[in-house]
């Protein structure tokens, strides 16, 4: 690294030739050294998500500091449920209520997202349930490019473990997440989707449909397209 800052490659070997030490600036030594220091520390920081199994993910996502978000957080929310479920739901973000007790969906939208669950034969213990961001945003305001960037290897890692039949994101944000899309919701529902090779089903999210109770028909025919798809594979 330090030959690296000489300018006069001719020049060097003359003064190794002669037995004379090359003089290089202590300010421009110090300043490689913190620019290695900088970029090891960055190294350590972001593990290979991919390589992981589900004890060290789950390490890895309680002890994360990769974006600001793990400076508010009560505790991450890094996900629940069957490990070997053939149905994975995915949300944007944790709210107040996740964010206290560390699980995704178990305030209102998370009774509402039960109720779903029961109507197309399925309990909560037997899908896996996470969100784009495993931290909450303040104020529940919305994810930003930069944490989605920063968490998606880990919901990444989590399906490819899982290998499910079918992956329902809900709402807006998780779907534009995982598609990388900004179409409109209404415009990417009633048609599969691909996640990296797993059909995705496009729906509502829970906690608008709190808000909007006239669309919960178009969420159950997304339910039964889902069903559909993870009943032939």
């Amino acid at each position: 690294m330090l030959r690296s800052m000489r300018r006069d490659p001719a020049q060097s070997r003359y003064l190794h030739a002669m037995g004379i030490q090359e003089w290089i600036p202590r300010a421009a030594v110090a300043a490689v050294q913190t620019a290695e220091a900088t970029s090891n520390a960055v190294v350590l920081e972001r593990p290979d998500a991919a390589a992981m199994d589900w004890d060290a993910l789950q390490h890895a996502v309680q002890s994360c500091t990769r974006c600001v978000l793990h400076e508010t957080r009560t505790q991450t929310v890094f996900g629940v449920g069957s490990r070997t479920a053939r149905w994975v739901f995915v949300g944007e973000a944790p709210g107040a209520d996740e964010d206290r007790q560390g699980e995704p969906f178990v305030g209102r939208a998370g009774q509402l997202l039960n109720a779903m669950l029961e109507a197309i034969g399925l309990k909560r213990e037997q899908v896996y349930i996470a969100n784009v961001l495993k931290c909450r945003p303040p104020n529940n305001r919305d994810p930003r490019p930069e944490e989605v960037e920063q968490c998606e290897p880990y919901l990444q890692r989590q399906i490819e473990l899982i290998q499910p039949a079918i992956v329902v994101a809900l709402g807006r944000h998780a779907v534009h997440s995982l598609l990388k899309t900004d179409q409109a919701l209404g415009r990417l529902r009633g048609t599969t989707h691909d996640y990296h090779g797993t059909p995705l089903v496009v729906t509502y999210h829970p906690a608008y449909l709190l808000r909007s109770p006239g669309d919960k028909r178009k969420a159950w025919e997304d339910l039964k397209l889902a069903k559909s798809i993870a009943e032939e594979s």
